[in-house]
């Protein structure tokens, strides 16, 4: 079922025998994930509007998995000596479905900081040595998307009119900071045009390097960071993007 992913032009990684679990014994559960993933659409003006946080397009998702019984849950790990409670460590995972052959956890990293991908997959890890889950999977914003994001931002915004700071409002984007301002300002005054001025800064801000998308994410399991939980790792493609 992950070849349909892969041929919708998903990225796919699955680690530690993670295809093989979930194909035999987790296979309604992937089901179900796929065809979520496979039929989801994240529209322009609202990535736009909501300020490339997440909004709308990233609650659909999870209300979808909410709906086919992956809801969020929160481990907790007790250490007792002799009766008594020494130590308690909760985890909480937004997305766990508990199935007849075990439980799979799941976490939407759209935009966040990257160091949010250790804390997954360390949480992963924990669980998985206690027998709390048989399997992680991470879902973030794709290689494709992620290189897309300024040709199609600007685009976006050259087709709506953005063309000074009157059409911000307008269009109903978050409201900036001063520095903001002043960095776009200064790249007008060098000859930009407002609009890519923009969309440079927009993207630099809210999708840059360090926040999370596939290729930290690629990085940090290709350390080992998350071993030996099997895993699943799937980034969203550029094709998502709808106008």
């Amino acid at each position: 079922m992950l070849d349909t992913l892969r041929q919708g032009g998903f990225d796919v990684l699955a680690k530690n025998h993670a295809e093989a679990i979930l194909s035999f014994d987790f296979s309604d559960e992937l089901r179900v994930l796929v065809e979520a993933l496979a039929s989801y659409r994240i529209r322009m003006a609202e990535l736009i509007g909501g300020g490339g946080g997440e909004s709308g397009q990233t609650q659909r998702l999870r209300h979808a998995l909410a709906d086919a019984g992956w809801a969020k849950h929160s481990f907790t790990v007790q250490t007792i000596v002799d009766g008594r409670e020494r130590e308690a460590i909760s985890h909480e995972v937004d997305h766990v479905r508990f199935a007849a052959n075990g439980t799979l956890a799941l976490e939407i990293e759209w935009n966040n900081k990257d160091p949010f991908f250790d804390r997954d997959l360390e949480n992963f890890q924990r669980l998985h040595a206690q027998s709390a889950i048989s399997l992680g999977v991470i879902v973030t914003r794709g290689r494709s998307m992620q290189e897309a994001f300024l040709g199609r931002i600007s685009a976006w915004m050259r087709g709506n009119g953005l063309l000074s700071e009157a059409d911000v409002e307008r269009l109903g984007i978050a409201a900036r900071t001063p520095a903001q301002r002043r960095a776009i300002a200064r790249q007008v005054a060098m000859g930009t045009s407002f609009t890519d001025a923009f969309a440079r800064k927009f993207v630099a801000d809210k999708f840059g390097a360090a926040t999370t998308h596939w290729a930290k994410l690629e990085d940090r399991v290709t350390r080992g960071v998350g071993n030996p939980c099997p895993l699943l790792l799937i980034g969203m493609p550029d094709r998502l993007l709808v106008d």
